[in-house]
């Protein structure tokens, strides 16, 4: 066994116990911590397909920005904890099933398939770098990015018109 898939196994046991301890963790100031603690394995899994401006990119935007979002967030809101009566809706559980079942698929597919064999040839260092990144995703992308932008800022806009009319209201 090689050192680079010993390290890659290890990762995705962390990345898996840490997905699996942001989903079951009672307490949401605790699902943040393991959700950060993903994000930086995931970081590292950028760092070994050698894209180190990705793993930079993924720690300062998620574990960075976003997770400061959501702390804030539950700090403002309070640290609820799950309550045991209010289970899933019903609904919920038949869809997870479904996608579970889908994303297992795809990844049969492409573990035993034929479709990740075209793309292994790639090298990591010319995807994952600063400027071939911001050409595909500039060239390619354009729209998708642009209403994307588009849709974050209406969502701030709204946030900040929600919380001003709530302090507007008498108590």
């Amino acid at each position: 066994m090689s050192m680079a898939l010993l390290s890659f196994l290890l990762l995705a046991l962390v990345a898996i116990v840490t997905a699996l301890g942001m989903l079951l963790a009672r307490n949401a100031v605790y699902s943040a911590i393991f959700l950060v603690l993903n994000f930086i394995t995931i970081a590292v899994f950028y760092l070994l397909l050698g894209a180190p401006f990705l793993a930079v990119a993924q720690v300062a935007v998620y574990a960075g920005a976003i997770m400061v979002l959501f702390m804030f967030v539950i700090m403002l809101l309070g640290p609820a904890t799950i309550d045991e009566k209010g289970g899933p809706i019903a609904w919920q559980r038949p869809v997870a099933v479904v996608a579970g079942l889908v994303l297992l698929g795809e990844m049969g597919y492409l573990l035993f398939g034929k479709g990740w064999a075209g793309q292994m040839g790639v090298e990591a260092a010319t995807v994952g770098s600063p400027r071939a990144l911001g050409i595909v995703l500039f060239r390619e992308y354009l729209l998708p990015f642009e209403v994307t932008s588009v849709l974050l800022l209406v969502a701030m806009v709204g946030a900040i018109v929600l919380a001003w009319r709530e302090r507007r209201r008498p108590r």
